[in-house]
């Protein structure tokens, strides 16, 4: 093919996604010619399904601390230069109505298709092209930048994107080749599994547990690390899910146990012993399921986890034992669901590779890695999105 024949840009970004939708329009204000490449046939596909349809685009509370990455230290310049004011201004300037629910997170009143029309618009305002239904075939660098083989032609470019997300959620076209880029141009990977992600159980607690399924209720679950997280527990037939699990999923090695606060925030051991002393008449049973789920409490006395008798009964240090229980009950996952649910990935683009400031590879002139693909991933609630509203912005006014 002649050189005439092939179709040059400034910048093509391979992603239309969350950050490379960002990254493509803050590069086209600066008057780069952008080009943005896509195998699906629409743009946005994980913005469209997050937050139940609602996007839980950003979170009040986002920072480094909420993200874990094998640097804790690279995603503080994205994140103070592009911050989730920056981006409620801009979905406030489109008119988007929105409302905070709890932890921070900011939901979408409507729809989240809201948050794909601002960055469509944005983009349409910037010029920026997009190229839908175009699978990358080959990428290769010479001095004047990349050529690409797509399935739609060959490309060149100056600057060239990779805003390509994980591996979660494969029905949405989820592929490694962002990986395959890093490797192919020298950059390690941080090897990758599922994060944000139910757990499922031992064949012998799943079946213990089964009619269990459907209960949700607030618990503090922690890791083997100590890392800790409050919000809801779900029992399902498959085995544990809800907020408390998805995030401490993240913190969790195979082979390893959580253990389980059922009551938490508060004193268990002064609580049983109060009482006690205010109705000793009373069984232990009864107490409990006046503050957990009736069915909880007739499971933990059928697993021998407890043992009910009138609280008059019990010892200080058979009560200490039963606080212990009811505060530090452990279970041993037997796994996760994958990336067939997982809501995203760990690991990625190791970030010693990369420029924190731009988000550019250090060694490889004019390639950039931003979003999902990187080894940045952040809590449940927001954080995910606001990484890839950052790390996209900022690469944009480098690219």
């Amino acid at each position: 093919m002649s050189q005439s024949a092939i179709a040059r840009w400034d910048v093509i970004i391979i992603g239309a996604g969350a950050a490379g939708l960002m990254c493509a329009a803050q590069a086209g204000y600066r008057g780069r010619r952008v080009l943005v490449l896509d195998n699906a046939k629409k743009p946005g596909r994980k913005i469209l399904i997050s937050g139940g349809g609602r996007c839980n685009f950003t979170n009040l509370q986002a920072g480094p601390h909420a993200y874990l990455c094998q640097n804790p230290h690279f995603t503080k310049s994205a994140l103070a230069r592009y911050t989730q004011r920056d981006f409620i201004d801009l979905v406030e300037r489109h008119g988007v109505e929105y409302e905070e629910r709890a932890h921070g997170q900011l939901f979408c009143t409507e729809s989240a298709k809201e948050i794909v029309r601002v960055l469509l618009t944005e983009c349409d305002w910037a010029g920026v092209t997009l190229q839908m239904q175009t699978e990358l075939l080959t990428v290769s660098r010479d001095e004047a930048g990349f050529s690409l083989t797509t399935s739609r032609g060959a490309l060149a470019c100056e600057s060239l994107v990779i805003a390509t997300g994980g591996l979660s959620l494969p029905k949405l076209g989820a592929t490694p080749l962002g990986y395959r880029v890093a490797e192919q141009f020298g950059l390690p990977v941080v090897p990758t599994h599922a994060g944000l992600v139910p757990f499922t159980l031992h064949s012998a607690e799943k079946e213990a547990l089964a009619d269990l399924s459907g209960i949700s209720l607030p618990v503090t679950l922690t890791a083997a690390s100590g890392q800790a997280f409050t919000e809801a527990l779900l029992f399902t037939h498959r085995g544990l899910s809800g907020p408390a699990v998805l995030q401490i999923s993240s913190y969790w090695t195979p082979g390893e146990a959580i253990a389980i606060n059922l009551l938490p925030g508060r004193d268990v051991c002064a609580w049983l012993t109060q009482a006690q002393r205010e109705n000793g008449a009373q069984e232990l049973k009864t107490l409990l399921a006046r503050e957990l789920p009736r069915r909880l409490v007739d499971k933990l006395l059928e697993l021998d986890l407890l043992r009910s008798k009138p609280l008059r009964q019990y010892t200080p240090r058979e009560l200490g034992e039963v606080a212990t229980r009811l505060t530090q009950w452990t279970l041993k996952p037997n796994g996760t669901e994958g990336y067939r649910t997982a809501e995203v990935t760990l690991g990625g683009v190791d970030t010693d590779a990369l420029l924190s400031k731009t988000m550019a590879a250090r060694d490889v002139p004019g390639l950039y890695f931003i979003g999902e693909v990187v080894d940045v991933t952040g809590w449940l609630g927001g954080f995910n999105f606001q990484w890839c509203w950052s790390s996209g912005w900022v690469a944009g006014q480098f690219v």
